[in-house]
């Protein structure tokens, strides 16, 4: 096929890629030491690498021909490294042991520089061209986190908005909110952006103990939207874990009883909504989009209606079968909340406070609290990707892989939340990554661009392969065969060559 002659860049990758280090393995497929893999984009041809993430952990654990350092769901022991990592703790003063600074998530822009990111407070930089390791950031140097996602957000002026969770810092477990700027005062130019890192906002957990896991988090152009699911981290579990035997992944739990709650926090009083806003109990990991309109706040996201998607991926059930055996006890759901920001205080207990055109519902409880029903917009989709020109505003399409009933991406989609129409593209026995859109440069519609996507085969005797779909039609624009063997991997970014620095700055 034919690439467009605008599409100039690199699509950069990461995943977990070595699950095996000498006789030992990781339990989970999430442990995996990073991988980070490139597509280069120069004059209609494509260039493939692919290196490992030379992470402390990796050098540990390749170092040490074994596993040493533990991960969220492989605890490793004894650990020669013990100088470096978790060293055995005292209860609440060493709540959380030092993580892993095994970054296989995904990529994210500071500035001029890119970082591979998991969900500790270890962030690594990364040379987007050769894919080298540069120097490790610890979050927590800069602000009081123990962990922070791995989807963080990009604002029009080049902030990166993320959040962590502090765990009983003070006596007190509580989400926090900031902000690293993407460049730094002329006088100052050896400080790195981190050093000027600012909290916006912290949201106390509501309980101190259990703080909620989150993956992402939403925003619109006026407030920042955090989930508190039930689906919780069991602090006293795991500041014994090591003691104990067990994964910290054993120490998160769902409990399905409980309400999940929806925080809003005004960006510019960097204060939080007061009125309480809940909905039933659920699991997600991924937030899609969302926007004001009308006084409302209307935010989409992927929920489950239980955490079986975790569990799948440990790796003794990962077998040959996989494919035919996995099943998902709860297929993920696109759901769309519509949350009335100013409605009337006087409406009536059980009134619906809703006043936009939808099936979401927010109704005024007894003690003035609001209780939220979604849309359901769709099911089946995972890993959901936007025009991010469209972040935090009123947008048409998602692209996601489909997943249905098991965990593996058979086909691509390009979902409209306007009109529910789907387009798909799949092929049998392929597997595809999380599709990401690249706007093209003249781009009037949403959908003006293309769609990347790296794809794999079931069938060992084929080669994986980078697909090019134009996004506003999902016909094939054309395909790149790599002959390598290329590993299922989670998130990426896709640079344009104008934000890459050339080899001589």
């Amino acid at each position: 096929g034919q690439l467009p002659t605008w599409l100039q860049g690199i699509l950069l990758r990461n995943g977990p890629g070595m699950h095996t280090i000498g006789d030992t393995k990781y339990n989970h497929w999430f442990d995996g030491l990073a991988l980070l893999h490139s597509f280069t984009f120069k004059n209609g041809e494509v260039y493939y690498r692919s290196k490992y993430l030379r992470s402390d952990t990796y050098n540990c654990n390749v170092g040490a021909k074994r596993i040493v350092v533990s991960e969220f769901g492989t605890m490793a022991y004894p650990d020669p490294c013990k100088n470096i990592f978790a060293k055995a703790f005292s209860y609440l003063s060493h709540t959380i042991p030092e993580f892993t600074d095994n970054c296989l998530i995904n990529i994210m822009k500071t500035g001029d520089d890119f970082y591979a990111i998991s969900e500790t407070n270890f962030i690594r930089k990364i040379n987007p061209q050769t894919l080298e390791t540069l120097e490790k950031v610890d979050y927590s140097k800069y602000v009081a986190v123990n962990m922070a996602t791995c989807h963080p957000h990009y604002d029009s002026a080049g902030n990166v908005l993320n959040m962590g969770t502090s765990i009983a810092d003070k006596g007190k477990t509580k989400y926090i909110l900031f902000k690293i700027p993407p460049s730094v005062p002329e006088k100052e130019k050896k400080k790195s952006c981190f050093k000027h890192l600012e909290v916006v906002c912290s949201i106390p957990s509501r309980s101190l103990l259990h703080p909620s896991y989150y993956h992402s988090f939403g925003i619109t152009e006026d407030y920042v939207i955090f989930i508190e699911q039930p689906f919780k981290l069991d602090i006293v579990k795991m500041a014994t874990a090591y003691i104990r035997g067990v994964s910290w992944a054993s120490c998160l739990a769902y409990h399905k009883e409980d309400k999940t709650w929806f925080h809003f926090v005004d960006k510019k009083t960097k204060k939080e909504v007061p009125t309480k806003f809940y909905t039933d109990a659920m699991v997600l990991f991924h937030h899609i989009n969302a926007y004001e309109e009308d006084g409302h706040i209307i935010f989409d996201i992927i929920a489950y209606a239980d955490n079986s998607l975790y569990d799948m991926f440990y790796l003794k059930n990962l077998g040959k079968e996989f494919e035919e055996s996995s099943k998902l006890t709860s297929v993920p759901t696109c759901k769309r909340f519509v949350v009335p920001l100013q409605y009337d205080k006087d409406a009536e207990v059980g009134s619906n406070l809703v006043t936009f055109p939808s099936t979401a519902t927010a109704v005024k409880e007894k003690d003035g609290s609001i209780y939220c029903q979604p849309e359901i917009l769709c099911e089946g989709i995972e890993l959901p990707r936007i025009n991010y020109d469209y972040n935090g505003k009123k947008y048409k399409y998602v692209f996601a892989t489909e997943v249905q009933w098991s965990p593996v991406p058979t086909k691509i989609v390009k979902f409209s939340v306007q009109t529910k129409e789907m387009l798909y593209w799949g092929e049998n026995h392929s597997w595809p990554s999380e599709p990401i859109f690249v706007p093209s440069p003249d781009a009037r519609d949403e959908d003006d661009g293309i769609v990347l996507t790296c794809v794999l085969m079931s069938d060992p005797k084929k080669a994986p392969f980078l697909l090019v779909l134009d996004a506003k039609t999902f016909k094939e624009l054309g395909r790149a065969t790599v002959d390598v063997e290329m590993h299922l991997d989670l998130h990426g970014i896709f640079i344009p060559e104008k934000d890459l620095k050339t080899e001589t700055e």
